[in-house]
């Protein structure tokens, strides 16, 4: 029988035939050609003549080569869409290890094994801490990889080994990361021009998308935004589904999903596990875990495994569950959620010493007992029948391999990633309306301080401190945006990249030259409005430099940011990383500290201080071969300065050009954006290779 597949999905490659005692020429023809061509409507008569044979080999080569790639869309523009192939996964002895600093061995996972079947929904249940995720972790070869870690094990595809490379397969993790101000249908398009062949044409990529997004239940939400804390967007049942969309775009055999249901009510999860389920109808192998579904979710199970303390105490079929626990006196209550039943029975209840001691010894038991009943050691062995007929092991690793991720090119991915920050960056209407509201104020506040400045040798120390405040003010602003957004995206990047979705360079130009314009509006508005209020020098050059010295300081600070956003691990590690190391910028931002006098050891530091920068160039503009008017009889707070030449010999800024302060922050900005992009290459994710288990 065929397996399962998705609604005008092209059939999957078809068994091999068994071989026969005697095949004439003609007939090793048709059985190639049938093989090849997919089993394709092609008539192959069965030729004895060799040379008749030849000749329909070579127009059927033709054939081959006119042929369309899979999922390209057909005369009509339909596409045909991507069918799974069939996985049949088995593990035995799978062991997760860590050495703590003390030298002790903690076991996460303690030689389990098991089987999951195509066509049938595998669950995976257990208390907190009982090994779910890390199980999952290790049946998608994604344990992260952790210093005293060591993951052994044994992973079959099919039967084979082989099939593990290449193997298409999609996890859908716990929490849900998207960009917010995108919308369902935009976000599964992007993913399906990125990782769809290219061969696809790009309407039967959006008419695929179409239909998967009737298919999730989407439909309702389609032009809706994700949203986020600020914006209002899809509920979550929505983003579980549509986390689930975007790992099917390339339709794979196997899916593993992490808690599915939790955070949801009761409504969501159903509808969620309603979409699994639905998955499995169509043939793909669906592994989840969760904690404690209701019992309308748990009879949707098929298949069921029971963890605790990283140890197995039921593998089988999940209606036969309660049956087993029978058998060792455990009886469940008639009308009682059997999913309830099964938790209590495997948690470890801490409430009294006593109640400790009874669970863990009821628990040893349940695992001693399915260790003797030898179920658990089954080394590969179904533990339910398979919901179609099993492919053989060559052709099962040949149909997986078939339907791997194919990459867009790298301008098609340039682009693509560029539209989608620029529609991030713009339609952040709430971020971008507090900044310049912050920067109105900012220069309005400064505005009012400095206000109408004269030019005079009375008025130097206020201008120094106004530029100073500017250049911090512009750096400020621009590295607190860039901290509190970036490294949020930088863990949506690091799943996708893991997906081989695009790479670090189109993803990071793309954002660069999206974002610019809107980089660039807030520190061009806080100089608008502080420039004519606070009466610095009127002169059109100047004020033109004032704008560019601004905006690059704002651009070297925003660099700066991306910089410590991925080097920190966490938003909150960024925030606190940013503003700390911005200070020490400050205090050698050129007012504070003379950098002539500062000791060798930390001659560096205004060097690398794009406030320095930034004041210094701002102040050779402002003073550079400025005019004092005279005011008899004026208090002089520097000393009785003539010019503003001598302004500039005083802050030991007489030589410097204002070219030297823009190439310093042009270099500044140019370093942190290559520190960037080579912090993101370096840190993809890396996860802990599979070992043999050892022998016993």
């Amino acid at each position: 029988m065929a397996c399962a597949q998705t609604p005008g999905a092209q059939p999957a490659l078809p068994p091999l035939p068994p071989p026969a005692q005697h095949t004439p020429p003609g007939a090793s023809l048709a059985v190639m050609l049938d093989v090849l061509l997919g089993g394709a409507a092609i008539a192959v008569p069965q030729y004895q003549n060799p040379l008749l044979a030849a000749s329909l080999l070579l127009k059927a080569i033709g054939a081959i080569r006119r042929r369309r790639a899979p999922g390209v869309a057909d005369g009509d523009g339909r596409a045909d869409g991507i069918a799974p192939g069939r996985v049949d996964l088995d593990w035995a002895e799978l062991r997760l290890t860590l050495t703590l600093k003390d030298g002790s061995l903690k076991k996460i996972l303690d030689g389990v094994s098991g089987s999951a079947r195509a066509g049938r929904l595998l669950a995976i249940m257990g208390p907190s801490g009982s090994g779910k995720t890390s199980l999952l972790n290790a049946l998608a070869r994604q344990v992260p990889k952790t210093k005293g870690m060591k993951f052994t094990g044994r992973l079959t595809v099919n039967g084979s080994a082989a099939g593990l490379d290449g193997l298409p397969q999609a996890y859908v993790q716990q929490d849900d990361l998207f960009f917010s101000q995108l919308t369902v249908r935009e976000i599964l398009t992007m993913a399906a021009h990125l990782r769809l062949p290219p061969s696809m044409a790009d309407a039967a990529k959006d008419e695929y998308v179409e239909r998967l997004i009737a298919k999730l239940g989407l439909s309702n939400s389609t032009d809706t935004r994700v949203g986020d804390a600020k914006t209002r967007g899809i509920s979550n049942g929505e983003k579980k589904r549509l986390s689930i969309g975007c790992e099917l775009i390339h339709s794979p055999s196997l899916i593993f999903v992490d808690e599915p249901t939790t955070g949801l009510d009761s409504f969501q999860a159903e509808k969620v596990m309603e979409t699994l389920k639905d998955l499995v109808r169509d043939g793909h192998t669906v592994i989840c875990s969760i904690h404690q579904p209701r019992s309308s979710i748990f009879a949707m199970f098929d298949d069921l495994i029971l963890l605790c303390e990283g140890r197995t105490v039921y593998s089988g079929p999940a209606e036969k569950a309660i049956d087993h626990f029978a058998t060792m006196g455990l009886q469940c209550p008639a009308h009682y959620n059997p999913a309830e039943f099964l938790a209590d029975q495997i948690s470890l209840d801490t409430s009294s010493d006593e109640s400790r001691e009874k669970s863990q010894e009821r628990i040893n038991k349940l695992v001693a007992a399915w260790r003797e009943k030898g179920v658990n050691s089954n080394n590969g062995k179904q533990i339910a029948a398979p919901a179609t007929a099993p492919a053989t092991v060559e052709n099962g690793v040949k149909a997986v391999v078939s339907n791997g991720v194919t990459q867009a090119t790298w301008l098609r991915q340039f682009r693509l990633l560029f539209r989608r920050s620029w529609r991030q960056a713009v339609r952040d209407k709430a971020t971008n309306a507090t900044r310049a509201m912050i920067n109105i104020n900012s220069a309005i506040v400064f505005g009012f301080i400095y206000f109408r400045l004269k030019a005079t040798s009375a008025t130097v120390q206020d201008r120094l401190g106004l530029l100073q405040v500017s250049a911090v003010n512009t750096a400020m602003s621009s590295l607190m945006k860039t901290i509190s957004v970036f490294p949020s995206e930088k863990t949506v990047v690091a799943r996708e990249r893991a997906k081989r979705s695009y790479g670090v360079l189109p993803y990071f130009l793309g954002k660069l030259i999206a974002e610019l314009p809107i980089t660039a509006a807030f520190p061009v508005l806080f100089s608008a409005v502080l420039y004519p209020m606070t009466g610095l020098n009127p002169s059109p050059q100047r004020v033109a430099r004032f704008f560019g010295i601004v905006l690059l300081e704002s651009f070297a600070s925003s660099a700066f940011g991306l910089t410590i956003g991925s080097i920190a691990p966490t938003k909150d590690a960024a925030l606190a990383m940013g503003p700390a190391m911005m200070l020490i910028f400050i205090v050698f931002g050129g007012y504070y500290v003379n950098a002539e006098n500062v000791s060798a050891l930390l001659k560096w530091i205004p060097k690398a201080s794009l406030i320095q920068w930034g004041f210094q160039g701002m102040c050779v503009n402002e003073f550079k071969g400025a005019p004092f008017e005279e005011q008899p009889g004026a208090k002089v707070r520097r000393g009785a300065m003539k010019d503003g030449d001598e302004v500039l010999q005083w802050l030991s800024y007489d030589t410097m050009p204002i070219s030297r302060a823009v190439v310093a922050n042009a270099r500044i900005m140019l370093f942190h954006y290559w520190l960037t992009y080579n912090i993101l290459k370096a840190r993809k994710p890396q996860f802990e290779k599979m070992e043999p288990p050892p022998e016993s």
